[in-house]
């Protein structure tokens, strides 16, 4: 089953998803994709990871990690499916991010990795832009490279973990305007979603709404205002996203 989180008449409402990713509100109303405002799907803390694909280490010429190489994102930079995110002035490069991420279901603290995927709650797709310029160390990605407002899309659902039959098994698609750009498949991570929730359980507690990206392959490309961005997780999910300039999404979200 798909759990999603949309906007409708000005009301949060979470909804079942259905055929033709309609979705069903609690009273029994059916409402088209185009007709609702998606939103992030889950609303915790976001782990994400750098160089978890040996390919995409080697893409920026760095050797692979021996310990995740992890990073906080702040909850002011989700945003939803067929939403926009910005690009801003005056920096050189942009890049899209496909991720498959794990989404926490209930408290989870010194976990073992036998047990890790019974946490779960599911998985949802994210795209996690990067702004290349304020890159100072892949190693440990500023505040500007990530946490920026609105440019981390997430969604458009969770899909129950139960209806993921292998997680490490999922090929990662991302087009732009319609381009195949970038292909991968998470049995090239270099550290599972088990390991990562037994590494992040065993010094803190992981509550249910966390999320963990678990990183990106090779295939990063510059993208631009005007650009539409889709990244897709076989079997979880397709997200769709466009690009406009700083001034066009801040004037718009002036009027607000």
């Amino acid at each position: 089953m798909k759990h999603a989180r949309i906007r409708y008449q000005g009301e949060v409402h979470a909804v079942t998803v259905e055929a033709d990713n309609a979705v069903r509100l609690a009273d029994g109303r059916l409402l088209g994709e185009h007709e609702v405002e998606w939103l992030p799907p889950a609303a915790g803390t976001m782990f994400a990871l750098g160089l978890n694909y040996a390919d995409h280490a080697a893409e920026l010429a760095f050797k692979a990690p021996t310990e995740p190489l992890a990073f906080i994102k702040s909850k002011g930079t989700y945003t939803g499916h067929n939403q926009v995110t910005w690009r801003p002035d005056n920096v050189a490069y942009m890049h899209y991010e496909c991720e498959l991420v794990a989404v926490i279901g209930k408290p989870a603290r010194n976990v073992k990795r036998e047990d890790a995927l019974a946490y779960l709650a599911g998985y949802t797709v994210c795209n996690d832009y990067a702004i290349r310029d304020y890159l100072e160390n892949y190693y440990r990605p500023n505040l500007r490279v990530k946490n920026r407002d609105a440019t981390t899309p997430v969604g458009p659902w969770i899909v129950d973990a139960a209806d993921v039959a292998d997680p490490s098994q999922l090929k990662l698609r991302t087009w732009v305007n319609g381009e195949l750009k970038q292909e991968g498949t998470t049995a090239d991570m270099i550290f599972d979603i088990p390991y990562l929730i037994e590494y992040f359980s065993s010094f803190m507690t992981l509550q249910p709404g966390d999320m963990i990206a678990t990183g990106t392959p090779e295939g990063l490309a510059d993208v631009v205002p005007g650009d539409e961005v889709v990244v897709e997780v076989e079997g979880v999910g397709r997200l769709v996203n466009r690009i406009v300039s700083e001034a066009e999404f801040f004037a718009n979200r002036a009027r607000v």
